[in-house]
């Protein structure tokens, strides 16, 4: 393959790919979040919030591109993987990702009412997650809040 018809592996290619993902949350009226998992600058999962089409509050985007990612690799680690995904990642999936033993965590929005930050609040504690992950912020940030943003605009009118 040629290099020059390679789009870059930059973490905002990696986010338009979450960010594809959440739209397809919003296509089915769930909270438009999305995340994919990548392994070799190669998306290897994908997942988007599913929380009202499964009824099961666990459902995350987050989630849900793990396990596929587990099932892809057939393994319960995934330490030399980044996950992308449009919005902080709540306790619950900061927990998920620890265990996943994740190598690096990057979003897009900051989430002030439910995200890990709001409880690990530097330079106290630094973040939830395994002590060697990398974890960055702001990635396509205003797209991802707008989206987040015109998404309850809509449910609440």
């Amino acid at each position: 393959m040629n290099d020059f018809l390679t789009p870059p592996r930059t973490d905002e290619y990696f986010m338009k790919a979450a960010y594809a993902e959440a739209l397809k949350a919003e296509e089915e009226g769930e909270i438009p979040i999305g995340a994919v998992v990548v392994l070799d600058e190669k998306i290897i999962a994908k997942g988007h919030n599913q929380v009202e089409r499964l009824k099961d509050s666990t459902a995350h985007a987050e989630i849900i591109a793990l396990t596929a990612a587990y099932a892809e690799l057939n393994s319960k680690y995934l330490p030399s993987a980044t996950l992308y995904v449009t919005l902080e990642p709540c306790l619950m999936c900061s927990g998920a990702l620890y265990w996943g033993q994740i190598s690096r965590i990057v979003y897009g929005a900051s989430d002030l009412k439910s995200g890990f930050s709001k409880y690990f609040p530097e330079p106290i504690i630094k973040h939830p997650f395994h002590p060697k992950a990398e974890i960055v912020s702001g990635v396509m940030q205003n797209e991802c809040a707008v989206l987040m943003k015109r998404f309850f605009e809509k449910l609440r009118s």
